[in-house]
């Protein structure tokens, strides 16, 4: 099983002590996003476990304890947001400098391989045209930090419509997305930073960005030391190159509060680290499930 900690909210900036605490116990529980009355017990052990991805923007709060998630024993690696927008955009983010800084520093800690760059989403509006997209985009690249970095257009969600009415983020034509895309991976190749998308719908092979995946099976075989056997997750929107993970998070817990964001909105729930539960607490209506593990592959592939 791949872990995905998480795509729905940032455990490592905000929860930190609860996921250490799930690994400790050996398991988690989950709601299902759509019946919240449905929850999954997973099972969080090294026998269980191929790998686990982090989904982060500000992992800070676990540097300290890298030393404690390697003692579990399971591969693991980061997916780390690193944007150029500043406070009108993500009002909950620490200054860019420090964010960069933090990067750098897990980067010393795991390699480039085990850091992986996301520039995502790109926003347009009238302070974030392309010219300084692109100057953003070359001062963030640092050369040896990390061994890729995945770029994204920013979605319409129908939860962004008062962001869109506002000003804060507009439509990008395919013309602004094909001229950044060209721009960005010739700055990217410059830093000896390959680009690839993330379910982008126009072809983006044609200027040297290879049409790409996020939980990639290449790069956690190669994590791994095996093959991997998860299949592609079709659950996913459509155009994501994705393989199948478990997602132990919980929407509309991230504190980050950034306006494009499709997972958050509504007042967070009440958040203990000792529960199960990322948010909220089990109700007399609730259903508990062991969730149906496959094998782990590396067990299948002695």
């Amino acid at each position: 099983m791949i872990l995905s900690v998480s795509r729905r909210t940032d455990i490592p900036a905000f929860y930190g002590e609860w996921f250490f605490n799930r690994l400790r116990a050996g398991a988690v529980l989950v709601r299902n996003p759509m019946n919240p009355h449905q929850i999954s017990r997973i099972p969080l052990t090294p026998e269980a476990l191929d790998c686990m991805v982090f989904w982060t923007k500000n992992p800070a709060p676990m540097l300290s304890r890298l030393d404690e998630l390697d003692g579990f024993g399971v591969p693991y690696l980061f997916q780390f947001t690193l944007t150029p927008y500043g406070r009108t955009l993500e009002p909950g983010l620490p200054p860019k400098e420090q964010v960069l800084e933090t990067f750098q520093a897990l980067s010393r800690r795991l390699g480039p391989e085990r850091v992986l760059w996301r520039c995502d989403p790109i926003v347009l509006n009238q302070e974030w045209d392309i010219p300084r997209h692109i100057q953003a985009f070359r001062m963030l690249c640092q050369a040896g930090y990390t061994s890729r970095c995945t770029i994204s257009f920013v979605d319409a969600y129908g939860k962004l419509r008062s962001a869109y009415r506002q000003g804060l983020l507009r439509e990008i034509s395919p013309e602004e997305m094909k001229e950044l895309g060209r721009e960005l991976a010739a700055v990217g190749a410059e830093a000896g930073i390959p680009l690839q998308t993330c379910c982008e719908a126009a072809d983006p092979t044609g200027f040297g960005i290879a049409r790409g995946s996020c939980i990639d099976r290449k790069a956690l075989e190669r994590l791994c030391g095996y093959p991997i056997t998860a299949k592609p997750d079709n659950a996913q929107r459509p155009g994501c190159g994705c393989l199948q993970s478990v997602d132990i998070g919980a929407y509309d817990t991230c504190r980050h509060g950034c306006i494009y964001c499709y997972a958050c909105g509504r007042e967070p729930q009440a958040h203990d680290p000792a529960s199960p539960l990322l948010a909220g607490t089990l109700a007399p209506e609730d259903r508990v499930t062991d969730r149906r593990i496959p094998p782990v592959s590396r067990q299948l592939s002695r």
